[in-house]
Order: C-alpha cells, then structure tokens, then sequence
C-alpha cells in the first residue's frame, strides 16, 4: 500500500511547515485514500485525538511516526507544540479517531490556531459519516443539507435544536449514542411522526445497517431487534418535500410547503417578532414574504385567543 500510494501522490506537493487534516476509516480501514496513507508517510509528526488508536493505525499501514495528543480537552494547549514544529518547518497531520476532523470532532481549534500564527493547513479528504449517509439516504428533496452532530442532551437547549431540525426544508444529519437512540427516536416520533427519517448504524462495518422509516415508527422499529441498539448511529431527517404529506391543496407540493413553512415560522416566532421571523422564514424557504406574514399574524393570533 505505501508503494502504491507513493505511486499516486509521490509527485504531489506537500510544503513544509503545513498541518495536513487528513480524514481516516469511520471503520473500515479499506476506506483510506492513497493521498492520505502518503501524508502519513511523509510527515514528522502525527498529532491526534487518541494516541493508542492513531498507533494502531499507523501500525496496520507499516508507518511508525511520533505522535501527540491533541484531543477535546487539551486542544488550545496542543496545538502550541503543533505550531512549534511548523515553526521548524515540519509537517505535521492531524487525524480524529474516526473519518474527518472537526466535524463534530476535536481539530477546529486547532486549525484556527494554526492559521493565526501564519502556518497552511491542507485538507486531505476522505470519509465523513455524515455525508456516507445521506449518500443511501435517497431523500429527494433537493434542498440542501444541514449537519448538527449531536443535539444538546437535555432540557430546553435541546428541544429547541429539535424543533429547529424538524422545521428545516433540507435534510437534516444527526449524530447519537447508542444509549441515547431511543430518547432521540421517540423525541423524533412525538415532534413529527410522518417526517421520514434514514437511520445508519455502524456504518462501513461488518453490521451496518440502513434503513428508512417514518419517524412514527422508529421507536418500534429500534427495539424490535437489540441488535438494532447497538453501535454508533447517524440519522438523516429527510427534507418535508419527500414524506409524501398531503393536504387540501390541489398540488400536494404547495401544502407540503406550507406545511413546513409553518414549522419554521413556530420556531422562530418563539423567539423573534412577527416581521423579522416572517423575513427569515422567506429566506429559508423562498416563499413569497407577504404571505409568511400574515401566515405568522394567524399563528400569533391563535397562540393569544384564550382557550373556549
């Protein structure tokens, strides 16, 4: 693999005095790229998140490099001795334990760092669960993408990022624990049953699976199998577009759109008034501005009308 991958990225510049973020395996060590094993090879130092993990896959590559912990925790303080070699005119990667630094992983701070004292950082691309998932998702809905990671894990920070997901026109990508998976699902289940919803657990691995579900459903669907417990899960909530929901308007498009164009409008009139959240809800949905106001008008007036 080193020969091959010298083969493929041999002539290729790698300047010194660069940090290279290089993406690894989510699980599958198959999944590393030619560019990235040659980084490896080529770099005098590896800084990352979990040195025992790092050395086993340095190892499974024949590359044996000096490495440095660079994790959650010691992230500002690490990535002073990383701008210290770059300073000397080393290069240094740095990888996650898993897939693309600094998506929901440790290495933002770092690259900042890195920049601010005048040092590239050069991204080496490869595997990102988030994006492995939306890949077999299949949602239809053309409208973009937005990844959240792991929601909040409790009280109101976390029913507000849940409403916000519910109420976007895209997919929506979530990370979640195994311990976790069934809080998330019946949070999904009770905000909106009908939204579809990818569910991707272990993926790349021997027991991945992919399966696509109403939200509704999901709870059943989890402990009907204990296998389906287990392992680490992205979610894709598919975009309002594709739940096939339908309502009194001839073109069932329309009343999906305005079904979540509501949504949106819910969220943000909690916390804006009613011109400002009716101009955002335009912006996200290109729907026309007069209408989402007086949409947000009803919607203020029903919430003050006292109960009969």
């Amino acid at each position: 693999m080193l020969s091959a991958a010298a083969s493929a990225a041999g002539a290729q510049q790698f300047p010194p005095g660069s940090l290279y973020v290089v993406a690894t395996p989510i699980g599958n060590l198959a999944d590393i790229t030619l560019r990235a094993v040659h980084t490896l090879a080529v770099v005098d130092a590896v800084a990352c998140e979990d040195t025992r993990m790092t050395a086993h896959l340095l190892g499974s590559l024949g590359l044996h490099k000096p490495l440095m912990a660079v994790h959650e925790h010691n992230e500002r303080e690490g990535a002073q001795r990383v701008i210290e070699r770059l300073a000397r005119g080393e290069r240094v990667a740095y990888v996650s334990d898993a897939g693309t630094p600094a998506v929901s992983d440790p290495g933002a701070a770092l690259v900042q760092a890195v920049r601010a004292a005048g040092h590239r950082c050069i991204p080496i691309p490869g595997v990102s669960s988030a994006v492995t998932a939306l890949c077999v998702a299949g949602d239809v809905s053309h409208r973009g993408f937005r990844f959240l990671g792991f929601l909040p894990s409790k009280g109101t920070a976390r029913q507000t990022a849940l409403r916000a997901a519910l109420a976007d026109f895209g997919s929506v990508v979530l990370f979640e624990s195994p311990h976790r998976i069934e809080a998330l699902a019946a949070d999904l289940a009770t905000g909106d049953a009908r939204r579809t919803v990818t569910v991707a657990r272990e993926l790349t691995k021997q027991f991945e699976t992919v399966h696509t579900l109403p939200a509704g459903e999901l709870p059943a669907w989890l402990v009907a199998d204990n296998n389906r417990l287990r392992g680490e899960f992205v979610l894709v909530l598919h975009g309002p577009a594709s739940t096939g929901e339908a309502g009194s308007d001839e073109d069932g498009s329309e009343s999906t759109s305005r079904h979540a164009a509501r949504r949106v409008l819910e969220v943000l009139l909690a916390e804006l008034p009613v011109k400002q959240a009716s101009g955002l809800a335009a912006d996200i949905t290109g729907l026309p501005r007069k209408a989402l106001y007086q949409m947000a008008l009803d919607l203020k007036s029903a919430a003050s009308d006292p109960p009969n």
